[in-house]
């Protein structure tokens, strides 16, 4: 079995820190019918699930989800794969780390064809050393870390375990 890192959040801290996310992209959004997540596919899209059903659940907001697959090895030939059309939406990206920011920005890239109303960024744990110049609106968890350090988010099914600092 390998030996996991350091603990940074349990099962029930990110219960909270999501629940939290969900009000402050509720709170952000107020004014908007309808807003859209793009789960970055692993980890960012069961992110967005879990922000989806809490939203639904504390909102009025229609909620549309979907998946956004990036290809880390090529990340400029990425195609959109998903059928809804973003122009004049409101869109929330979603992931559950921001590492050295590359896949947020390519995947920013990619979604940019669109004529967005509004564009957010809502990640789970938000490191502080980044490669590439990307801000998340909507935090659940900051750290400092060194380059070094990476963030494993331990999930099951579409449920969210444990982060931890490896």
């Amino acid at each position: 079995m390998k030996k996991k890192g350091v603990l940074i959040l349990d099962k029930e801290r990110i219960s909270y820190k999501l629940r939290r996310m969900a009000y402050e992209i509720w709170e952000r959004n107020c004014d908007e019918k309808e807003i859209t997540l793009l789960g970055i596919e692993q980890g960012g899209k069961i992110v967005a699930d879990n922000l989806c059903e809490i939203l639904k659940e504390i909102s009025p907001l229609k909620i549309v989800c979907i998946p956004l697959q990036v290809n880390k090895k090529k990340p400029l030939n990425q195609v959109l794969d998903f059928k809804e059309n973003l122009h004049g939406r409101s869109v929330i990206l979603v992931d559950d780390v921001v590492n050295s920011g590359k896949t947020m920005i390519y995947s920013l890239h990619s979604i940019l064809s669109y004529d967005l109303k509004k564009l957010m960024v809502a990640v789970l744990v938000d490191r502080k050393h980044k490669l590439f110049p990307i801000a998340s609106d909507i935090v659940g968890h900051s750290v400092a870390t060194t380059i070094q350090d990476h963030i494993e988010v331990e999930t099951k099914g579409n449920e969210i375990i444990a982060v931890y600092l490896e």
